[in-house]
């Protein structure tokens, strides 16, 4: 068979010059601001010229890139080497920067695959990524005329090859530790504003099962689950990562942060976890502060993916590793219950 498998993701500025532009991109997402098509795009121009400023300055201290494309062609090639039972070919479609679904989708209609795959880079499910993903390779699917069947993994929040992934990077950083320090573990996920999730939205249900499922195989018990990345005035998801780290401090625990959402290193983690919230922890009298590597191309991770490809391709419902819908009635956005198309 050839197989293309889609990997999707949010994407990250090549250049300071494409930084304006990617914050465009992601603020007139109708999945990102819920408001009408006339008020959304003046209103994403308006605040991308805003942030574009500080957004630079943020990538300014990794070189004035995101490094999440070479982080995904790395995975996107591992995965390939694990799916050699068939003929498969991985492809990125990004979701506010290049490459877009638009080039990708014309890239897999040349290659004329006989089945195409569609997994999100995501392992929790959200209305704001995995689905905003998803709605937008249908519109360029369309254009690009793609016969060929699809199927889609859906999430993987438990999945035992992510969380082993993520178990074995945090065993490592635990070695690091110093054994006159008590630690508490900080796993931090990207945060959503509350009235996301109170419509449905499973991702806080999600990762707090990927945590429980970590703490659970490293035997942990102090920890706690944050959010960060918060902007804007509405209401967001908590506690945050950040009120946490001040709270360690103040009970005088080093802290070890793992990156519970993000499967890449990006601005997220190499700025604001590696940079501003390690000298937050210093003026907030936290001891010793480490972080998890995201599991990025880890073999227990690509092996999860490759797993997950392959349940899906028997199937025609989205796939997840329990074989169907894991999130509760009160989740009505589930993505399991989203069609392909």
């Amino acid at each position: 068979m050839k197989l293309a498998v889609v990997l999707f993701n949010l994407g990250g500025p090549d250049s300071p010059d494409a930084v304006e532009p990617f914050l465009r991109n992601l603020f007139r997402d109708p999945a990102i601001l819920t408001v009408p098509s006339f008020i959304r795009e003046p209103l994403a121009r308006f605040i991308a010229r805003r942030r574009a400023p500080v957004a630079r300055e943020i990538y300014a201290k990794i070189g004035g890139r995101s490094p999440i494309l070479e982080e995904t062609l790395a995975q996107a090639r591992a995965l390939e080497a694990a799916l050699s039972v068939h003929e498969t070919r991985a492809f990125i479609a990004m979701r506010c920067w290049k490459p877009f679904s638009d080039e990708t989708a014309r890239e897999v209609a040349a290659w004329l695959p006989d089945h195409i795959l569609l997994l999100p880079l995501y392992p929790q499910f959200s209305t704001t990524t995995s689905a905003s993903s998803l709605t937008d390779w249908r519109r360029a699917s369309a254009a690009a005329h793609i016969m060929a069947p699809e199927s889609r993994v859906c999430c993987y929040p438990g999945a035992p090859g992510f969380i082993e992934g993520l178990a074995a990077l945090t065993h490592e950083t635990m070695a690091k530790a110093r054994p006159d320090i008590s630690y508490r573990l900080l796993l931090s996920a990207h945060g959503l504003p509350e009235r996301v999730i109170a419509r449905g939205d499973p991702y806080q249900w999600q990762v707090e099962r990927s945590a429980a499922a970590l703490v659970e195989l490293l035997g942990a018990t102090d920890w706690t689950v944050c959010y960060q990345s918060r902007v804007g005035p509405l209401k967001w998801i908590g506690p945050s990562t950040d009120a946490e780290i001040r709270r360690a401090g103040a009970d005088g625990k080093g802290v070890i942060v793992v990156p519970m959402a993000f499967v890449s290193e990006h601005s997220e983690t190499l700025v604001e976890l590696d940079m501003e919230y390690a000298k937050l922890a210093h003026e907030a009298g936290v001891p010793d502060y480490l972080r998890v590597p995201t599991v990025s191309a880890h073999p227990a991770f690509i092996a999860a993916l490759a797993d997950l490809v392959l349940r899906s391709l028997s199937k025609p419902e989205p796939a997840t590793y329990e074989g169907g819908r894991i999130c509760p009635a009160r989740c009505g956005s589930c993505g399991f219950e989203r069609e392909t198309r």
